[in-house]
């Protein structure tokens, strides 16, 4: 192991300052003219020891091989085959969802994100090799969809055939591709594909005005606008995001009844409505309308402060119905409707959030929007994956009653390597998108602007681009100390900008020692100087154990709290609870005193929280739906672990919502 992490550091160190690659990072903002954040590179950050290392190494090590693997099952979800029966190498047919091409898209690429950082040429042959089946399994016209193309249905037929999401993830995928090998043999088949839709859809045919559900398209036009320079896909991006409720006949499932500029709030569907903004979000970082500006904060608004957990989850709704009364599934509620138990909150979906509060950040600079993001990262997102790196969940509800209270609609016991061993959910889509969000992290860490440097995300890692390479030091975020060191930087005064998250108030900065100005929460704390090789920024963090309450309009936490350390949401799980107790028979002092201890053995790694709780017995409820209050007594020792790591340990009940004992 240590010998491979050598080679590891190596290759990368070979990759961050060697060859040349095409710009551009998980986005490429370098040239957006609305854009105040330029995304930095796939190289030029990288993570070397800490939870995102470990993090980045599992998704090399094992989920990109497991996952490939998973990926020839055919009754899985998501299935390789369906691309070599539609290039003509083996007959078969067509089987998974209609969405799985989409999915083995995201899979590639994760792949070009790790080679990109470890320069493996294994990895850099499976691309080829898969490449090179996609490009037969095309059309001549550019079209590419083989659950049409093995089936024989007729093309734009039914909007739940998801032919715009799967090109979507394709051309994403080939751009970043594209930037992490400097070949061009994916671009290719994502220029002809585009070229097919702008064909197809730049006309704006009646027939095809409300034909659109997932768009994923949208960004991946974008980016391919910023690849290549065609205008033409930046256009055809613009009149994805205009058709969305410009005609009569849509459905707030699909955030297609108003149009996007004119919608006041965040409804329908919780994976396709962020994805949409985020599209919408990059055609803004090109064009600057201001109109399409003010429609997304005023939807982040809306998401940010009335539809979104403590987690930075989003969809509360299994089923339901938007406040214009169309049937809903997956998605957004109303206002402050925030179910515990019962709450959807795919894994994509929350994945999906963060992808569009980066978007927000890169427009803005505006560190809020990182808040989110990182929020997601640490919790929402983290939680659809278990420690292994090889099982799922699809939803993420934020509590799990015992067994007399049945799982909701995709909600799973315990997670699942994949569809064909569950029950519990029809769709392989959240395990690539963990993949691709773990395996690309470092690119969101930093920004760069005509200002300086902005850090993002904290944790130790190497950072070089521009003239300026740095190393950052921290146990972030089990630790609240970052230490940047200077290795070079740019001549003359250069700024540092490090974000300060809005729940660390009293944080403390220092420059070679020397005290500064304490930093202002929810803002960049700038560090602006002529650098010397050797200077060091001291950043830290509080990172006392703190409780949350909700809004009190949010019914489902009245009168209960959160636990949080840092950016990290606890839970209280069975497992670590004494023999006979409940999670149901606990409560937390208002005075509670916890205290953080790193335990290496469990759970990957984690820092728990431990404190002494109320304990209210509550005795045989059998056959009873109400009876009048008992008074409680006694205490009980309690453990919190993190929210993301429950469900480890077999099957078990949690929660992250307790009772607040005053």
């Amino acid at each position: 192991m240590w010998l491979r992490g050598c080679l590891f550091s190596l290759a990368y160190l070979l990759a961050a300052f060697g060859a040349e690659l095409p710009r551009g990072g998980i986005t490429d903002t370098s040239a957006s003219p609305h854009a105040r954040l330029r995304s930095i590179s796939l190289t030029s950050a990288r993570w070397t020891k800490g939870f995102w290392s470990e993090r980045f190494q599992l998704s090399d090590e094992v989920m990109i091989p497991a996952m490939w693997e998973t990926l020839q099952i055919p009754n899985n979800g998501a299935t390789y085959k369906n691309f070599v029966i539609a290039a003509g190498l083996e007959k078969g047919t067509f089987q998974s969802t209609k969405w799985s091409d989409g999915d083995v898209y995201k899979w590639l690429e994760a792949v070009a994100h790790v080679y990109a950082a470890t320069r493996d040429p294994k990895l850099d042959a499976r691309m080829d090799e898969v490449i090179a089946v996609i490009g037969k399994a095309q059309a001549p016209d550019g079209y590419i969809s083989t659950q049409i193309q093995n089936t024989g249905f007729r093309r734009w037929k039914d909007i739940n055939d998801h032919e715009l999401y799967n090109m979507g993830h394709l051309i994403t995928a080939a751009c970043i591709h594209h930037r992490a090998t400097g070949k061009d043999s994916l671009l290719k088949v994502a220029r002809k594909a585009a070229d097919y839709l702008y064909a197809t859809f730049q006309p704006r045919p009646a027939e095809l005005s409300h034909f659109d559900f997932n768009p994923s398209q949208i960004m991946g036009l974008v980016e391919l606008y910023r690849t290549t320079g065609g205008r033409e896909y930046l256009e055809l991006a613009d009149i994805f995001v205009t058709n969305r409720g410009a005609a009569r006949g849509g459905t707030d499932q699909t955030q297609d009844r108003v149009a996007v500029r004119k919608e006041t709030e965040a409804v329908g569907h919780g994976v396709t409505g962020p994805y949409l903004w985020a599209g919408a979000a990059d055609v803004y970082a090109e064009t600057g309308e201001p109109a399409l500006w003010t429609a997304l904060e005023r939807l982040w608004k809306n998401v940010a402060t009335q539809k979104m957990y403590v987690t930075g989850a989003i969809g509360a709704q299994t089923f339901g119905t938007s406040s214009r009364r169309d049937l809903v599934h997956e998605a957004f509620g109303p206002e402050y409707q925030l179910p515990n138990r019962l709450t959807y909150n795919e894994t994509c979906a929350n994945i999906a959030n963060a992808i569009w509060n980066w978007r927000m950040l890169e427009a803005t600079a505006d560190p809020r929007y990182a808040d989110v993001m990182e929020t997601v990262l640490y919790n929402s997102m983290l939680s659809g994956m278990g420690i292994s790196g090889k099982e799922f969940f699809y939803a993420n509800p934020l509590r799990r009653f015992q067994d007399e209270v049945p799982l909701t609609r995709n909600q799973s016991l315990a997670r699942w390597a994949n569809i064909a061993s569950t029950g519990a959910a029809k769709s392989y889509c959240c395990p690539p998108n963990v993949l691709r969000m773990l395996a690309s992290t470092h690119e969101y860490a930093y920004g760069v602007s005509e200002k300086g440097l902005y850090v993002i995300l904290y944790g130790s890692n190497t950072f070089k681009q521009n003239g300026i390479a740095l190393k950052q030091e921290s146990d972030y975020p089990w630790d609240g100390k970052v230490r940047l060191t200077i290795h070079s930087a740019p001549k003359g005064e250069y700024s540092l900008l490090l974000r300060i998250p809005g729940w660390a108030a009293g944080a403390t900065l220092q420059v070679n020692g020397k005290p500064q100005r304490s930093p202002v929460t929810g803002a960049f704390a700038e560090v602006r100087r002529v650098w010397a090789a050797g200077d060091q920024v001291e950043l830290e963090l509080p990172m006392a154990p703190r409780l949350v309450e909700a809004n009190p309009l949010v019914e489902e936490t009245r009168n209960q709290v959160a636990v949080m350390r840092g950016p990290v949401v606890y839970c209280l799980e069975s497992p670590d609870l004494p023999s006979g107790v409940r999670f149901t028979e606990v409560s937390i002092p208002a005075d509670i005193r916890l205290r953080a201890r790193f335990d290496p053995r469990l759970l990957g790694g984690v820092a728990v929280l431990e404190g002494k709780a109320k304990l209210a017995p509550q005795g045989d409820w059998s056959g009873l739906l109400y009876r009048t209050l008992r008074p409680g007594a006694g205490s009980v020792d309690v453990k919190l672990i993190p929210y993301y790591a429950w469900a480890n340990r077999g099957p078990s009940f949690m929660s992250v919502w307790l009772p607040l004992a005053r």
